[in-house]
């Protein structure tokens, strides 16, 4: 039984959830290693917008393209979330809360003008990174063509 008040079944479970990372995972790297052979320079874990407490995965301020690659578990992925035996109340509730404001944050950004795209961390790399660079370059090219009239 856990202690009162904590988020953890075990002991265990507690430091093997605090250990997962949240920033520079595997399918984050890859993605970020194509973009970069692709000569694309962005930021990383950064915040698209100033006011906002949420940061992307990869950014690309003069384009307005943030990047997120959630996790399925973190994020309730439609087709690998398992729903937690352990604790139940709390682990649905936290990917629940993750959703929401997984929607708010695409709205704001989107509100701000800002392209949001997401993908699943079971995507393949390679096509995420062409969806990525595709969009950067066509936010680039938009740019660029109502700057020269």
């Amino acid at each position: 039984m856990p202690p009162e008040g904590s988020w953890a079944s075990s002991a265990a479970r507690r430091r093997n959830m605090q250990a997962i990372r949240s920033r520079d995972t595997k399918p984050e790297q890859l993605i970020r290693r194509l973009l970069h052979a692709q000569g694309l320079r962005y930021r990383v874990a950064a915040k698209p917008l100033p006011g906002l407490r949420r940061t992307a995965d990869i950014v690309f301020r003069p384009a307005k393209v943030a990047v997120f690659i959630d996790g399925c578990y973190w994020h309730g992925c439609p087709e690998h979330y398992v729903p937690p035996k352990t604790n139940p109340g709390y682990w649905s509730g936290k990917v629940a809360g993750n959703i929401a404001r997984d929607r708010d944050t695409d709205q704001r950004l989107k509100a701000a003008g800002w392209t949001v795209l997401r993908f699943w961390e079971h995507e393949p790399s390679t096509e995420c990174a062409a969806r990525i660079a595709a969009e950067v370059e066509k936010r680039r090219a938009r740019t660029r063509g109502t700057g020269t009239t």
